[in-house]
């Protein structure tokens, strides 16, 4: 296709007058991008064209497709079984892919996982597995597919190889304030996800107040477009909807959050991550065909976790990305901040809420995450709670702990903190971090059963 065939601008223009883009603009337009032929500043332009005018279905698909073909596609021809990934729509403390992958794969199914880094309030899978001393997320195709077949999962990011486009957009939406766009969510997903070899795919779909999906309508919405999309591409599709109004588990921070994916995978954790590898991890085992009923799916799990066999994953997928497994079974030499500084509660009562987008943005101006793409995260400094939602605190009691590069950073944060945590006189109703499985445009209840 010759580069004298479209021009940026006319495609910007007419995705900015709400016309359908061709088959044949999207694929150009998504080529010279990956290319470096298309500056950032018109790349930037088409992006907030479509965030306001959005894209069809089919416009959707051909910008998934388009962002597969800019690069590699693997075929894993030598791992056997159905090849099942998960993927999060973003969170706050959302750790389950360190969890939930070695698990499944401790049960029996094939995780290639191709992820992501800190995108706007939230945090990236590659950002904490790159605490890790030595860990590689950049591997070779041939080196992925031998760690896949042989270990069971492997977590890489978009290497220059594999879906290299989105990677090009994913770095550009962060900065430009288009994260929350439907079309170029499912396109970003679907394209890394199709081209790492997935056969099968399951979707954890955050909503609330720190997900880019803020309502359940809108969780149901993005689920029928990731489904609708994936199946015009031969793959199987699961999603399901969990609650991101609080921070997931009890920290939020890289290097903070493999330690407490160690704690969960030695079985000393209770509580919000369970229930949602559970949930994730059942529908992983039910596509892979290794249980043919949620139930039997769960003990499976269960029983890897309490077996430790989920932690000996761990540690394997760490050997064989080049990461120190001393620091797997040693997390004190994991990255950690030089100060701590409590947050303090304001009154006394009972925690109502912790808002999971504002904690997000605090853990940003820590060093967690990022506020321009060429930015440098701190994998030492994070967040880390002593109390969540539910509990009974008294005026001045500390509600967290904030790991800092400096004292000033750490008493600003805890301050901006201490704001952002709301207190009220009665114990709030419990509510389940599950929301259910979408299945006919509905989210239906999840039953896992009880240990």
């Amino acid at each position: 296709m010759s580069d004298l065939e479209y021009s940026p601008s006319d495609i910007i223009a007419r995705k900015q007058a709400g016309k359908d883009l061709t088959t044949g603009e999207i694929a150009w337009f998504v080529e010279n991008s990956a290319r470096g032929r298309i500056p950032d500043y018109q790349l930037s332009a088409l992006l907030m064209a479509v965030y306001f005018r959005g894209m069809s279905l089919r416009e959707t698909r051909d910008l998934t497709q388009a962002m597969i073909e800019s690069g590699k596609v693997l075929k894993l021809s030598s791992v056997r079984g159905t090849r099942v990934d998960k993927h999060s729509t973003g969170g706050v403390g959302d750790k389950i892919s360190l969890i939930v992958g070695p698990l499944a794969a401790a049960v029996g199914v094939k995780v290639p996982m191709v992820s992501g880094r800190g995108l706007g309030h939230t945090g990236g899978t590659l950002d904490k597995l790159e605490s890790i001393p030595g860990f590689k997320t950049g591997l070779t195709p041939a080196r992925f597919e031998r760690v896949v077949r042989e270990v069971g999962i492997s977590i890489i990011g978009q290497t220059g190889q594999i879906a290299p486009a989105d990677r090009k957009f994913y770095a550009v939406r962060d900065v430009t304030s288009t994260v929350r766009c439907q079309p170029l969510i499912v396109g970003s997903i679907l394209s890394k996800k199709i081209a790492s070899g997935a056969d099968a795919l399951v979707f954890d779909i955050k909503c609330g107040k720190g997900a880019f999906m803020e309502t359940p309508a809108d969780a149901r919405s993005l689920s029928d477009k990731l489904s609708r999309v994936a199946a015009m591409m031969g793959k199987k599709v699961v999603s399901v909807v969990t609650r991101m109004d609080e921070p997931l588990g009890l920290t939020v921070g890289n290097a903070m959050e493999v330690r407490e994916s160690i704690q969960v995978l030695k079985g000393k954790h209770v509580g919000d991550l369970l229930d949602v590898t559970f949930a994730i991890g059942a529908e992983m085992v039910l596509l892979a065909g290794r249980a043919k009923t949620r139930a039997e799916a769960v003990t499976l799990l269960r029983s890897a976790l309490l077996g430790g066999k989920g932690f000996e994953k761990f540690k394997e997928m760490v050997r064989a990305q080049g990461g120190d497994t001393r620091a797997i079974e040693d997390p004190d030499r994991l990255p950690s901040a030089r100060y701590h500084v409590n947050a303090l509660a304001r009154r006394r009562g009972y925690i109502k809420g912790i808002d999971a987008l504002e904690v997000g943005r605090i853990a940003t101006v820590l060093g967690a995450g990022r506020l321009r793409k060429e930015d440098d995260v701190d994998h030492g400094v994070g967040i880390e709670f002593l109390k969540k939602t539910g509990a009974k605190i008294a005026k001045g009691e500390p509600v967290a702990v904030i790991h800092a590069s400096s004292p000033a950073r750490g008493k600003r944060c805890a301050r901006m903190l201490e704001e952002v945590i709301e207190i009220g006189a009665a114990r709030p109703r419990p509510r389940s971090v599950v929301l259910g499985r979408v299945r006919a445009g509905r989210i239906e209840k999840i039953r896992l059963p009880k240990s």
